[in-house]
């Protein structure tokens, strides 16, 4: 096994990166992800580490919802694929607001999704970087955290990342209606 390591270092020029095991539930898809700018070696991406905002729990969820509607079963949400989970998400889109979704967060312009693209929609959701009416937001409300899922400590967790998140004023409401709901 040394020898194997030993040789792909020699092979590549650099050490294998640590990451999820061939057995990990989160790091199985985007295996072909390079990293954006990247110095043509490919890496394995590992959702876990890149997206540190999100718990192993939601990466799984997340990852379900984009294997349910990878109906080519190839890695990628193209655009047919895309508006067939729009509409069955209630949040019909034009093909042209089907193509602007995809090309908000379309790092490698290759005009479908991978997995790591997938997540960035709602790593913006989560900073607040998406317009209330774009498609991109409907998707993201997924993402919405369900107490009966969660759990009243994940409830809390989500709570408290949304005041940090929240400027000003803003987050002395969010506190103050933190603290109405009662943390038991």
């Amino acid at each position: 096994m040394a020898a194997a390591a030993e040789e792909l270092v020699g092979r590549r020029g650099r050490a294998p990166e640590p990451g999820p095991g061939p057995g990990s539930p989160v790091g199985r898809l985007g295996g072909g992800e390079g990293s954006p700018g990247g110095g043509g070696g490919r890496r394995v991406f590992s959702p876990a580490g890149e997206f540190r905002e999100f718990s192993r729990r939601q990466l799984r969820d997340m990852e379900r919802l984009f294997r349910q509607y990878d109906a080519g079963k190839d890695g990628f949400i193209d655009l047919m694929e895309l508006k067939l989970m729009m509409e069955k998400l209630g949040a019909p889109q034009t093909h042209l607001g089907l193509k602007n979704m995809i090309k908000e967060v379309d790092e490698d312009l290759d005009s479908k999704l991978s997995f790591r693209e997938f997540l960035l929609i709602f790593r913006k959701a989560a900073a607040g970087e998406l317009q209330e009416d774009s498609g991109l937001h409907a998707l993201a409300r997924l993402s919405e955290i369900d107490v009966s899922t969660e759990g009243v400590k994940g409830a809390k967790s989500f709570f408290e990342a949304k005041v940090r998140r929240t400027p000003g004023r803003e987050r002395s409401r969010c506190r103050m209606a933190m603290h109405e709901g009662g943390s038991a």
